[in-house]
């Protein structure tokens, strides 16, 4: 299944858990590796576990929890004013009310009318979500916007693109074997462009600088540029120091 869509039309308690079982293996959502299901897996050490333990202790190591992980993008990603991310890192480590105030220096009653205007956001949230799949039903498949990738950095109107406005534009830019033919100018056309590219990268690896760029490089000969882009855009991941770059391949 194409990454986007395998996060974005997962469950609510698929999301939760951070994970899902697909084609027999557990994949995680939030990095995309996955867990064939009938193998054992090593972990710390010699211990050795089922596939679905092995998945949730990679979660617990790698991204402490679907939580943690969900709550790091920007507000353009969830909607949520720094205070109100801080406020429901406490709720959810189980902090109390009055530890909360006096930590940030507010009244109980405050820190309670948070608690109060979260969770009438989420009862907003479930009354829009039910009515947006509902009107999305009816979307003709040409028309249907595409899913924008979890970790985009500038959401703007760049990513306001149709199914049949992407198919048309990569036909401009890509030939036909499947060669980038230039880079574009456009912003609309990178999106699309570099949404293209990055599935040379397979979920869940990790690639060597040398080996990124081997990748990069089968699409368009300056691969400088288009690695470059594909970190900007939030596409994939490279260390501080360059070394490693990996695809989050629940992105795109």
């Amino acid at each position: 299944m194409e990454s986007s869509k395998l996060f974005w039309e997962s469950s609510i308690e698929e999301l939760e858990a951070g994970y899902k079982l697909l084609d027999g293996a557990y994949v995680c959502l939030l990095r995309g590796k996955s867990f064939e299901e009938g193998l054992i897996y090593r972990i710390s050490g010699d211990k050795l576990v089922d596939a679905e333990r092995a998945v949730k202790e990679h979660i617990a190591s790698d991204h402490r929890s679907s939580f943690d992980s969900f709550l790091k993008p920007d507000r353009k990603c969830t909607g949520l004013s720094e205070q109100q991310q801080t406020m429901m890192q406490y709720f959810y480590e189980g902090v109390g009310d009055k530890e909360i105030s006096k930590r940030l220096g507010l009244t109980q009653s405050t820190v309670r009318n948070y608690r109060f205007r979260l969770k009438e956001k989420a009862r907003q949230a479930k009354i829009f979500l039910v009515l947006h799949q509902m009107m999305e039903k009816s979307v003709n498949e040409e028309d249907r916007i595409v899913d924008v990738h979890r970790r985009a950095t500038m959401i703007d109107e760049r990513y306001s693109v149709t199914e049949s406005e992407r198919l048309e534009r990569l036909s401009r830019f890509f030939n036909e074997n499947g060669e980038l033919i230039r880079f574009p100018k456009k912003e609309k056309d990178k999106v699309i462009d570099l949404r293209e590219t990055v599935r040379v990268f397979k979920p869940g690896l990790t690639y060597s600088e040398e080996q990124a760029n081997e990748m990069v490089k089968a699409f368009y000969d300056d691969y400088v540029l288009l690695r470059r882009y594909l970190v900007e855009y939030g596409l994939i991941d490279r260390k501080p120091d360059g070394s490693t770059y990996c695809w989050y391949s629940n992105e795109c």
